[in-house]
């Protein structure tokens, strides 16, 4: 059973060895997920869903914050299971919805090293490849989720892929980053997610992140929440220098 970590008293974290999720308790009932794990990861999500009190029909909303296969993975048995809605970036929808591929990225040797390494444990471990899953919302820089605890920002955050996004949630001092940024087991160091499409574009996307007031936790799928000083954590990155 995998362990559920709150974040706040309406946002926990529901780890895995590749890819978090997190759960968000909507304001009026229900619940939303940002991104989903890798293929097979639904049981596990539905497993603390109702640990939390919900059931199936209570998870209302998915968004992914881009189109790889440890957010999406297991995106369409969670609509099947459920009913939800899912949204995400709109330069991203086709590649999730699978009516175009998936641009690869730019690997640098240490990127690839890590890269080599997942692959080989997912084909060891027999995951298949994502289902497509129809995009039912697009996203776009300055959109607002209704329905979440409090003011949810929908920041356009390219360069890990073409349509990545974040979401910011300034009353709640939450930002989920998608893999623009990463961080150590702890928490306390960040780095540039590694695998992008466009290196300098995702560099400059963790600084326009690094640089948003009314952050105390960063909900990194990947890493240790960075929670606390979180902005001075960010401040001290250097991901010009990261995977080189």
């Amino acid at each position: 059973m995998n362990p559920l970590h709150e974040i706040t008293p309406s946002v926990w974290q529901l780890p895995f060895p590749v890819g978090h999720v997190y759960v968000v308790a909507l304001s009026g009932g229900g619940y939303a997920l940002v991104d989903t794990g890798i293929p097979g990861s639904a049981p596990a999500v539905l497993d603390a869903l109702a640990r939390l009190g919900g059931r199936p029909h209570d998870l209302r909303e998915i968004v992914l914050t881009h189109s790889h296969m440890d957010h999406i993975g297991s995106a369409a048995d969670l609509v099947a299971a459920t009913g939800a809605r899912v949204l995400a970036g709109a330069l991203d929808a086709p590649y999730i919805s699978g009516t175009a591929p998936e641009p690869p990225p730019v690997l640098t040797p240490a990127e690839r090293s890590l890269y080599d390494g997942i692959m080989a444990r997912f084909a060891a471990e027999q995951v298949p490849p994502p289902a497509p899953v129809r995009v039912d919302t697009e996203l776009h820089d300055g959109d607002t989720l209704p329905g979440w605890p409090g003011e949810a920002r929908v920041l356009h955050v390219p360069g890990h892929t073409p349509g990545g996004i974040a979401l910011h949630l300034p009353g709640s001092r939450l930002l989920f980053p998608g893999d623009i940024i990463g961080a150590d087991p702890e928490g306390r160091r960040a780095v540039l997610g590694p695998g992008n499409t466009d290196r300098e574009t995702a560099i400059a996307s963790f600084r326009r992140l690094a640089a948003l007031e009314d952050v105390d936790t960063v909900c990194v799928p990947h890493g240790g929440p960075i929670r606390g000083d979180a902005r001075a954590v960010l401040a001290a990155a250097t991901p010009e220098k990261d995977w080189l």
